[in-house]
């Protein structure tokens, strides 16, 4: 009996540098395998369709199970988890792809520095002074908890940057992540002490206004954020915000 392979197309780049290229593998199937499982067969015998031996395809991966977020590339076309996607359910030659948002530093791996940068631009964090016990911290009702959740659940993957078309070379844009979480600690009751200080860069040349509401991110974001809420959300309390600052001079 034949045993059945899977074909597996992969866009390769040696170094930051270097020229990216195409090569071909065929990895043996098995019922309810990933994309991971398929990349960890050419780990162990990197060989080409043609027979060559190459180097192993270098990528990211941590948790396995759609948390961590490290497993970020373009399958077929479309930026997603790697972990979660099911090679039964993926047309072939499943093709492979690092995301183009981000510089590539070697096969299927991105340097997304810029999104932990963009962070510290909205200030996304909640400022404590952890010097002595604080004691319980503030309630919150439990609806304001849940709708919260949704926004604590991002994991800097970066499909979303990677799906905005407004998030490129030519554009300071910040990108959906770091505006949702500027909503997300400026709901916090700690959090929205620095709430100025974050909209005074969300009203900036890399803020909400270089957003054009294409929703591209929503459609992506693995973990069903509703960035477009909070973008629209965002977009109404910059605008107070500067119009408050307008008429006080």
């Amino acid at each position: 009996m034949t045993e059945k392979l899977i074909r597996i197309k992969v866009k390769r780049q040696d170094a930051a540098v270097q020229v990216p290229y195409w090569e071909e593998f065929d990895v043996p199937y098995r019922k309810n395998m990933n994309v991971i499982s398929a990349l960890m067969e050419i780990q162990r015998n990197p060989v080409r369709v043609d027979g060559v031996r190459v180097r192993s395809v270098f990528w990211e991966y941590n948790c396995l199970e759609e948390v961590c977020g490290a497993c970020s590339m373009r399958i077929n076309g479309k930026v997603r988890q790697a972990c979660s996607a099911l090679i039964d359910r993926l047309t072939q030659p499943v093709v492979l792809e690092p995301m183009s948002t981000f510089p590539v530093e070697k096969d299927l791996i991105v340097n997304r520095q810029i999104m932990f940068d963009s962070l510290k631009k909205i200030k996304g964090w909640i400022a404590i002074d952890g010097t002595y016990p604080l004691g319980a911290g503030p309630r919150i009702a439990p609806d304001e908890q849940q709708e919260a959740y949704k926004y604590a659940t991002c994991m800097t993957c970066g499909c979303c940057l990677e799906a905005c078309p407004n998030v490129n070379d030519h554009s300071p844009y910040l990108g959906p992540q770091a505006m949702a979480q500027a909503k997300y600690f400026n709901s916090h009751p700690i959090g929205k002490l620095m709430a100025k200080e974050r909209l005074e860069a969300v009203i900036s040349n890399e803020g909400i206004a270089s957003c054009g509401n294409s929703q591209n991110c929503v459609q992506v974001c693995p973990k069903e954020i509703p960035l477009t809420t909070a973008l629209a959300e965002l977009n109404r309390d910059a605008n107070r915000f500067m119009l408050r600052k307008l008429l006080k001079g």
